[in-house]
């Protein structure tokens, strides 16, 4: 980041995925958005009490890490840090107590908890009226299948995890709307939580705490977080689009309405932005989801599998590598995506989005299975492996393009690649080949900027409307086009 001026305000995200965390500062200036990454910090699950659970001390403590050196950041540079925002994964939470103890590490959505509780949820509440009011895309792994494995939920609060980091600086209880909404408690066309779907659980209408908007303040940080991080008392926690994913759409370069976006990283959010939900018979059976976004948009679009299938396979060669006593060139990401693309197409694809890819484990071995069970075989060579797991990701993303252009009437003419997965050339490439829509790809942080963009909006320091913000990221920050491939 250039320095932006003596006394300028900073803006701190925290943005935390299911695979790794960073505490990015970021500033506005210029018709600009400037990012400087201050401390990258892994994610991951662990097994604990009887399950698939997060870390969230450790999270904690990185995030406590990050703070302090955004704050020596912001010294260095004679600027000031003027507030801070957050944004993790969906769905998953801790359960706080009235003396604002966490009963416990917070369950993960790979845990396969919640898959157990589906029927008992149905039986209350049927799909089409879940469906109907939430707008919500059925994931065995939603909040309410969570809530319902629950056998304590006496006295207890239920605080999503970028709302709980939240309490955890400031001792104040909200939940941000764009995280809510992938609760499966929460009236799509309201705004509101469904009290109704609570009472038909026996959950507490208390059990979440009030709903706050992105934009908003939540508060200042506690005298002992802003000693320990050398931040002043006065910082503020503005609330951002707390889904990574709600935060993403905000930088989405894009200069026309008729757009679908791909937040490519471990998942991949594939959809387009409305200014209403669509809670239609035809939605529902197609797997779509309504989330809020900023600005009450909504973004409707379907969690389709993501790189996790690469990073896992990657983990699982490297230990095959560790266990042979050698550093095997089929580790490196970058050898393996150029022997990939060397790979014919019209290979084998596989179901991206099922079941059997979410637990961690060996995922090559997976693959193959899944590719025999077709009827067809895949060669064990990584690099075919690879090429499996992109093609398939390219023809998921656009199937999922076109039914969500479809059911939704909105139009599209351009997708915009963001996240880490716009890094992958191979794979922007098949999805430009596969959806024979031009492409363009960035920015890779786009999570972050989203998150320092409506904290900057909330300070006066950036444009009010999403046209705006966007304008801001599409100048700074110029993506990488890719066009079909012509037969």
């Amino acid at each position: 980041m250039t320095g932006p001026g003596s006394g300028t305000p900073l803006f701190v995200a925290i943005d935390i995925g299911a695979s790794s965390g960073r505490i990015i500062v970021g500033s506005t200036g210029g018709g600009e958005v400037s990012l400087e990454v201050v401390h990258r910090f892994p994610n991951g699950v662990i097994e604990a009490g009887g399950g698939l659970r997060w870390d969230f001390d450790g999270l904690f403590a990185e995030v406590l890490v990050g703070l302090r050196r955004a704050a020596e950041f912001a010294a260095a540079s004679g600027n000031r840090i003027a507030s801070v925002g957050i944004d993790t994964w969906a769905v998953d939470y801790g359960l706080v107590d009235a003396h604002g103890t966490l009963a416990g590490p917070p369950f993960s959505y790979r845990d396969r908890r919640g898959s157990r509780a589906v029927a008992h949820v149905h039986e209350r509440i049927s799909p089409e009226l879940l469906y109907a009011t939430t707008g919500l895309q059925h994931l065995p792994f939603n909040t309410v299948y969570q809530l319902a494995t629950e056998t304590d939920l006496a006295g207890k609060q239920a605080l999503l995890i970028p709302d709980l980091l939240a309490f955890k600086l400031t001792g104040v209880r909200r939940t941000e709307a764009t995280n809510a909404s992938t609760t499966g408690l929460f009236d799509a066309v309201a705004g509101e939580w469904a009290t109704e779907f609570l009472s038909a659980l026996d959950l507490s209408a208390v059990l979440f705490p009030p709903l706050i908007q992105p934009g908003e303040t939540l508060g200042t940080l506690l005298p002992a977080i802003a000693a320990r991080t050398g931040l002043g008392e006065a910082t503020t926690v503005v609330a951002v689009g707390s889904h990574d994913t709600a935060s993403a759409v905000v930088a989405v370069p894009a200069v026309t309405q008729g757009f679908a976006y791909i937040s490519s990283g471990t998942w991949s959010l594939v959809g387009v932005e409305l200014q209403g939900p669509v809670l239609s018979e035809s939605s529902r059976l197609a797997n779509f989801t309504n989330e809020r976004g900023v600005d009450g948009t909504i973004r409707y679009l379907r969690n389709v599998g993501g790189l996790w299938l690469l990073s896992e396979s990657l983990r699982s060669w490297a230990g095959e590598a560790s266990s042979a006593g050698s550093l095997a060139q089929i580790c490196q990401l970058d050898t393996l995506l150029e022997q990939a693309a060397a790979e014919p197409g019209g290979g084998p694809l596989i179901d991206i989005d099922s079941v059997e890819f979410i637990a961690p484990g060996n995922m090559p071995e997976r693959i193959r299975a899944a590719v025999h069970a077709s009827g067809e075989e895949l060669e064990t060579r990584p690099a075919a492996v690879v090429r499996c797991i992109l093609d398939s990701l390219a023809a998921a993303y656009a199937r999922t393009v076109r039914d969500a252009a479809g059911i939704s009437g909105q139009p599209v003419e351009v997708i915009h690649i963001v996240g880490g997965g716009s890094q992958n050339k191979l794979l922007c490439q098949l999805t430009a080949d596969s959806t024979g829509l031009a492409v363009i790809a960035g920015p890779v942080e786009a999570t972050a900027l989203g998150n320092v963009l409506i904290q900057a909006r909330a300070a006066g320091a950036a444009p009010e409307s999403l046209a705006g913000l966007r304008h801001m990221v599409a100048v700074s920050h110029p993506g990488v086009h890719y066009r079909p491939a012509t037969v």
